[in-house]
């Protein structure tokens, strides 16, 4: 496409919707940062910029990972405080942050998160009814002829959504252990939402669950 042209493949959306951000603060009218000195609005630029580009899921792992040292270090720190004494650290946890809202959907009220995987589903079978057209591979969970929405939404929050918002949890221990909470009742009603029959062992559904997260991870 033009914009992955644009941007050598690299967080292709992300770099895109920070351009026109960007852009379009530089019309008088929209400049919601009119007050800030010149010195802030740099520094401003360069933290959305690395939050934004933190939420290309292609880093989630990386990200996790740096989460979960950060969780340590507070524990062994033993005051259970951190101190968040240098940029490298603050936007870290901002970085984290805007990956767990990014990720937030499984955590809303069971009504609210079917109303949304609905919307996101729909988005991706659209995507691959115009891949069918062109000729091409369709990408994973866009079929809509085969998709199984409740096995993947379980492998999404298995895989992906719960390590983040568990690690989360225990950083800002007991502030966000609600929605963690919720989260794992979302996981269990879509995991009794998977029709299983008489000849499937538990040891397929692993597997399929597994697959069905790999696919999410790609998404």
């Amino acid at each position: 496409s033009e914009l992955a042209l644009m941007y050598n493949d690299e967080s292709v959306l992300e770099n895109h919707h920070l351009a026109v951000a960007f852009k379009l603060l530089q019309n008088p009218d929209c400049d919601i940062f009119v007050n800030l000195t010149r010195k802030q609005k740099q520094t401003l630029r360069k933290m959305v910029i690395d939050m934004v580009l933190a939420t290309d899921m292609s880093k989630h792992m990386s990200l996790l990972a740096d989460l979960k040292t950060m969780v340590e270090t507070k524990k062994v720190a033993g005051s259970g405080v951190l101190l968040l004494d240098n940029y490298t650290d603050r936007i870290q946890v901002l970085q984290n942050m805007v990956h767990c809202a990014d990720l937030s959907n499984p955590t809303k009220p069971l009504e609210a998160y079917k109303l949304w995987v609905d919307r996101i589903m729909e988005e991706f079978f659209q995507q691959g009814d115009k891949e069918r057209e062109a000729g091409l591979d369709i990408s994973p969970m866009c079929d809509r002829y085969n998709a199984t929405i409740e096995k993947s939404q379980v492998g999404f929050i298995d895989y992906i959504v719960h390590p983040l918002w568990e690690t989360w949890a225990d950083l800002v221990h007991p502030d966000a252990q609600d929605i963690l909470d919720a989260l794992e009742d979302n996981r269990d009603w879509y995991q009794s939402q998977i029709p299983v029959s008489p000849s499937s062992s538990s040891h397929e559904l692993k597997e399929e669950d597994e697959g069905q997260s790999a696919c999410a991870d790609d998404q």
